[in-house]
């Protein structure tokens, strides 16, 4: 049964965050707050939460997961980022954009997209989930909390408790979310002199990024 963690979504107390990420360690799955929806979380490296989480969400392994990172920096590790893209990535980030760059060998091979090698980053701008990638220490693997069946993300806190309490580890509720997904950007094509590409438009803003 899924532990409910309710906190200020601008000072979440470490106590609390801090039993989320011992839930996470254990291969749990847990639904947190982002700056746009809510989101499904797990442990970059298990492969058995990863499994979990697609079945959870009802997606396959063509589905682009994202990994949610704490900067710049961690983001590089996992992604081949040239000059031209960390300029755009340092104009978006912190935000509500997702972008699709090709995967570093730090990320395993069975979470990149089977044919392109590529994945999902993101660096959210959403406090409470800051703060607890920090206690984490490493990126989170998520995928925006969609259910089969369901056209819009999962917003409220107790309703995910209702709905999943047997599939989840943990509830992290600080209070709604923007009920609007990120902007998606495929900054691929960049590295061989292409422009981005726009998948998705959604919170995130276009004008900012000069697109």
């Amino acid at each position: 049964m899924a532990q409910f963690f309710e906190v200020h979504p601008d000072n979440p107390p470490a106590r609390l965050l801090k039993q989320a990420v011992a839930l996470l360690q254990r291969g749990g799955i847990a639904a947190v707050p982002t700056d746009s929806s809510y989101a499904l979380v797990c442990q970059l490296d298990d492969k058995a939460a990863a499994d979990s989480l697609r079945r959870i969400r009802g997606v396959d392994d063509k589905h682009h997961l994202t990994l949610l990172c704490r900067d710049l920096s961690e983001l590089a590790n996992y992604a081949r980022v040239d000059n031209k893209q960390y300029r755009l990535l340092k104009a978006a980030t912190p935000g509500p954009y997702t972008f699709i760059l090709e995967a570093s060998k730090e990320v395993p091979r069975r979470l990149s997209h089977p044919s392109r090698k590529t994945i999902g980053l993101r660096l959210p701008e959403h406090k409470a989930l800051q703060a607890l990638l920090e206690l984490h220490g490493a990126p989170l693997l998520a995928t925006t909390l969609i259910l089969r069946g369901d056209t819009e993300p999962l917003n409220d806190a107790n309703e995910i408790r209702e709905r999943l309490e047997h599939e989840l580890a943990a509830v992290i509720d600080a209070g709604a979310c923007h009920q609007q997904p990120t902007t998606v950007i495929d900054l691929t094509a960049m590295a061989d002199g292409g422009e981005p590409i726009v998948i998705r438009q959604g919170r995130g803003s276009l004008a900012a990024l000069g697109l």
